[in-house]
């Protein structure tokens, strides 16, 4: 059973902030990676979908991995989002994240074009093979259209660079097989799922609502480890009121967050409605106290 966790257990997937003028904000992006890791988050994930990756340029994704690297030092583990639907397209990108600092890669199937599992798993070994950074599948099938299938993934398990997977297939079953039978390092992907998941031999989580309560999603984890598992299940029922609101109840979770954090977004995203952001933010003081 897989026990490793090359990226720490505690991973946010990171907004990425805007200037007024919708420009980056690589200052306000270093306080934030700052404060997360203060906060308690084992490593940082950049240029995901969260930080809304399909409206920044290349150019714009290096930048903001070099100055989240400068504000967070060489400790925490900095995963870089690359993924795209053009292969060739995401080598450059994770090529570039290892120019510019970044400790591993986090890759999304090709989406919309469907690819077949063959086309899957060489896209995945293409960009492996590309750079010297380890990398973590992203597996979405609900937003991808694609599902990265359990034998694809044994047989990504056998690239030494192929190191884990970001988990939002929702299938338990499979994943627990694969952590059990596999070298690959489990990273729920679905905050509802974090402690399921880690109970069956999973090594974290990549959350995007770890953007406004990383203390709390950390303190689950803390608690199993310590063999206290029904401290670790309250703790977590806590988290889903917040969890529920953000990201299942209609908007995506880049606009929940910002909601709460502040900043602008980039079109097509707008911003939450007065009423959603009081009933986040009476949540969050909810989690909080």
């Amino acid at each position: 059973m897989s026990t490793h966790r090359p990226f720490g257990r505690a991973l946010c997937a990171m907004i990425t902030p805007f200037t007024d003028s919708g420009a980056l904000d690589l200052d306000r992006a270093g306080e934030l990676a700052a404060h997360l890791v203060a906060e308690g988050c084992d490593g940082l994930v950049v240029n995901g979908t969260t930080g809304e990756s399909p409206t920044t340029s290349d150019a714009e994704k290096s930048e903001l991995i070099r100055a989240v690297r400068a504000a967070i030092g060489p400790g925490p583990s900095l995963v870089a989002g690359v993924g795209t639907a053009d292969t060739r397209h995401t080598v450059e990108l994770a090529r570039g994240a290892e120019a510019a600092g970044a400790d591993g890669l986090l890759v999304v199937t090709p989406y919309y074009s469907r690819p077949p599992q063959d086309a899957v798993a060489a896209h995945f070994l293409k960009v492996a093979d590309g750079t010297g950074l380890p990398l973590m599948v992203y597996d979405i099938p609900g937003r991808t259209g694609t599902r990265v299938e359990p034998d694809t993934m044994r047989r990504l398990a056998g690239h030494p660079r192929i190191t884990a997977v970001k988990d939002c297939s929702y299938d338990l079953l499979a994943s627990a097989r694969l952590i059990a039978e596999t070298p690959l390092a489990y990273y729920s992907g679905s905050e509802e799922l974090n402690l399921p998941l880690y109970a069956v031999g999973g090594a974290g989580y990549v959350s995007t609502v770890a953007n406004v309560a990383p203390r709390p999603f950390a303190a689950v984890l803390d608690a199993y480890d310590s063999g206290d598992t029904a401290l670790a299940a309250r703790l977590h029922a806590r988290t889903l009121p917040l969890v529920q609101r953000m990201m299942a109840a209609g908007l995506p979770g880049t606009v929940t967050v910002k909601a709460l954090l502040g900043g602008p977004l980039r079109e097509p995203l707008r911003p939450a409605d007065r009423e959603t952001a009081d009933g986040l933010r009476a949540l969050l003081a909810e989690l909080a106290g």
